[in-house]
């Protein structure tokens, strides 16, 4: 029969050990996850592109032009809600800024498919996840090199057309 100090003592190397690899988790976690410069880096590319002026992106999104340009700088990282208001403003798809943000896992294939098949109002939200996994599997699929072939010959076609 074990000690009751003896099983406090093992209780406490198994919590300590538990938080230290959950610890070290996290810590990998935080660092592969995007920098916010990287964020602010792309926001600042789309806001170009678009050819908005900060000032403007800062009105419709309903932020403070010196938060937006602290954003842009990559001295800010915004919440989710921040980026779906400039995502709007900037008139492209908050996914998007989310998988810069590293709020969103990076969808294989086409970004700008991706960006359609979510952003189709004509589809539901349960539409929309069937053709993204849909979409996903070619993709990956063909990557892999194993679509394989199109459909077989159907023998019962073949004989039916020969006779």
């Amino acid at each position: 029969m074990q000690k009751p100090t003896e099983f406090v003592r093992e209780q406490v190397t198994t919590v300590r050990e538990t938080v230290d690899r959950v610890a070290g988790s996290v810590a990998g976690t935080v660092a592969a996850a995007p920098s916010a410069s990287a964020v602010g880096e792309y926001i600042r590319d789309q806001r170009n592109a678009a050819r908005v002026s900060l000032r403007e992106l800062a009105r419709t999104a309903g932020v403070s032009n010196p938060y937006l340009s602290q954003v842009e700088r990559g001295l800010r990282k915004p919440s989710a809600e921040i980026l779906a208001a400039i995502a709007k403003g900037l008139r492209i798809s908050a996914e998007s800024l989310y998988e810069q943000a590293g709020i969103l896992d990076r969808r294989s294939g086409n970004p700008d498919t991706v960006a359609a098949i979510r952003s189709d109002d004509a589809l539901s939200e349960r539409h929309k996840a069937v053709l993204l996994e849909l979409y996903e599997t070619y993709v990956r699929e063909h990557a892999a090199g194993t679509a394989g072939p199109p459909h077989p010959p159907n023998p019962s076609r073949s004989t039916k057309e020969s006779a």
